[in-house]
């Protein structure tokens, strides 16, 4: 497969797509080239966006050239590599399983073949890489979870999922960071506060981070 791909996402975005997968070295040469876009941005640059294995550069069609900033994306892509896999933080989050808090617990047990102390060992048990943010503010894509619990998305969303709530959808995992609609199984809730837009750094989560999920036996007073 080539390398990378450059493309055009409309007349002020061009998207560099490296190799179409969920995987940790392809992700870190995304989040890596990102990251050096961000320290020495062109003049017009808009905003950069990390996906799973790719990065969308927005700019201000009046001021940048698209030829130019497409040779310029190609010279940065062509310096990232995919050896550069280190997690720029680790993020433990406190979780509540089960109960109230994770009412879909037990379905992934059935799905599981086990008990629910179980699926809170094996989902507790992984370090998680954040892939990237998206759907909606602050929430992070993470993966993989252990194959035995990656039960399938619920087959009826839920109408209004409370923030904090902690997901399974297949090999991922996320932590909703609002109340919102959903359709991911929830088995546990935090009491961490993932997106806050009165904070400096809104997002407790960024593309690239390390999370370990902490379980808890009662809800801070």
């Amino acid at each position: 497969m080539t390398e990378f791909v450059l493309r055009p996402a409309g007349d002020a975005a061009i998207v560099v797509e490296f190799e179409p997968k969920l995987d940790p070295l392809v992700n870190a040469r995304a989040v890596g080239l990102a990251q050096a876009i961000r320290e020495s941005p062109p003049a017009g640059l808009r905003d950069v966006v990390v996906g799973y294995h790719s990065v969308t550069a927005y700019y201000d069609p009046l001021a940048v050239d698209a030829d130019d900033l497409l040779t310029w994306l190609g010279l940065e892509a062509r310096r990232s590599r995919a050896g550069e896999s280190a997690h720029e933080r680790t993020v433990t989050v406190p979780v509540l399983y089960g109960g109230e808090a994770g009412p879909d617990l037990q379905s992934v047990a059935e799905f599981a073949g086990c008990d629910e102390r179980e699926v809170i060992r094996l989902h507790s048990a992984r370090t998680y890489r954040v892939y990237m943010l998206g759907f909606m503010p602050g929430f992070a894509y993470m993966a993989e979870v252990d194959p035995r619990i990656a039960a399938p998305r619920r087959q009826a969303p839920r109408v209004a999922v409370p923030a904090g709530s902690i997901g399974i959808a297949g090999p991922q995992t996320g932590v909703y960071p609002v109340s919102t609609p959903g359709g991911w199984n929830l088995i546990g809730r935090t009491p961490l506060l993932t997106f806050d837009p009165a904070r400096d750094e809104p997002y407790a989560f960024r593309a690239g981070d390390a999370v370990r999920f902490e379980p808890i036996d009662r809800w801070p007073a």
